[in-house]
């Protein structure tokens, strides 16, 4: 398993010896050793992952990195959180995946017009299995646990990701942005419920410029 620690808040230090890592294009900002890299799809989509990319403009990069070395990443100054998973399953905005275990198994999902209209991402990534997966977020990453009794509602634009046994709805009735004089357009919330923890951003996701 590829060993993942943190140099610094938003640097990613990562030591490969004879293994793979999956990257966010471009996040490389320094190597050692002897390290080749690739474009890379995300893992898991195929034709159809490049389909929706090309039917809603968006796109995420990745690379992947493969030898015997240090490589470190970063990407616009943002925080850097490493996650470990042990034989779990995490589920990610796409956008704020930066690096992944090649022993863990990935797939996308489309949230399509939910995703654009919500504030969320167009894409999630979900990763199973062994192994460690960092994060990008605006702001520290935070951790907040979701269990039956209490159900746990976030605002789109801070959702990162979730893990555990955590269902995901999403619901129109709140009006929380109207109260605090946010009042155009629908206003949207992502309702978890089950057993497990979301993570969100201290900051809302910026919308694309049109």
């Amino acid at each position: 398993m590829t060993l993942f620690k943190l140099k610094n808040d938003r640097l990613l230090e990562t030591i490969l010896k004879q293994e793979k890592v999956m990257a966010l294009a471009g996040s490389m900002v320094a190597y050692e050793g002897s390290v080749k890299f690739e474009k890379a799809l995300l893992g898991g989509e195929g034709l159809l992952g490049v389909v929706k990319r090309k039917f809603t403009s968006e796109t995420v990069d990745l690379m992947v990195c493969k030898g015997t070395g240090t490589i470190y990443f970063a990407h616009k100054a943002k925080e850097v959180s490493v996650i470990s998973l042990e034989s779990e399953k995490l589920v990610v905005e796409s956008s704020n995946l930066l690096a992944s275990d090649d022993s863990l198994k990935t797939d996308v999902a489309f949230a399509g017009l939910r995703g654009a209209t919500s504030g969320q991402g167009l894409f999630t990534t979900t990763l199973k299995g062994i192994g460690s997966v960092a994060l990008l977020s605006e702001g520290n990453l935070i951790m907040l646990e979701v269990s039956s009794s209490y159900p746990l509602c976030v605002d789109p634009d801070a959702f990162v990701g979730y893990k555990g046994n955590v269902r995901q709805e999403f619901i129109f009735d709140v009006n929380w942005k109207t109260v605090v004089g946010e009042t155009s357009g629908e206003t949207y919330q992502l309702k978890f419920t089950g057993s497990g923890v979301v993570y969100i951003q201290p900051s809302e996701r910026q919308k694309p410029q049109s």
